[in-house]
């Protein structure tokens, strides 16, 4: 059976990791962008984060530039941004497409683990994927949940 843990993504900073790294984790996957309007749910994915990363919880960024090219910049650029407007601390990896024939293999994965609303296409930025500590796609969250009204279906798995 294919988890999330049978995928590798490249991190910012260019180094190839295999999600295996995260067995055992609950994980929050997100597609994100710097120049969105829901751009500042950079904090509330941290703070679940910081409050849940002792436990075995974390949130895994991944930058998507294919809805209304909100995430024009660079690597660097989205690190420094990250850094600068929100002090993210969690994972952040290149880049990626989440729809479409060069969509991401582990986005090709999650997107058929659990449709959205408009089928099994992202529809938007910081579309959330909630995966349990056997690497299991449990939920599908739109652009619209906020990062902390997650706290029971973690802590749940947790």
């Amino acid at each position: 059976m294919t988890t999330v843990y049978d995928f590798s993504a490249r991190t910012l900073d260019g180094c190839d990791i295999s999600l295996k790294q995260f067995q055992g984790q609950v994980l929050l996957i997100v597609n994100t962008a710097s120049a969105c309007g829901f751009t500042p749910q950079y904090k509330g994915l941290e703070a679940l984060h910081q409050q849940y990363a002792a436990r075995g919880f974390s949130v895994l960024g991944f930058p998507c530039n294919q809805f209304g090219g909100q995430e024009p910049g660079s690597s660097r650029d989205i690190e420094a941004f990250c850094a600068s407007n929100y002090a993210v601390t969690f994972p952040m990896f290149e880049k990626i497409d989440v729809n479409g024939g060069a969509a991401h293999p582990l986005y090709k994965f999650l997107k058929n683990e659990k449709s959205g609303l408009l089928g099994s296409s992202i529809k938007w930025n910081f579309t959330k994927f909630l995966v349990d500590k056997q690497g299991k796609v449990v939920a599908r969250h739109g652009s619209t949940t906020r990062p902390e009204s997650l706290t029971s279906e973690i802590e749940a798995l947790l």
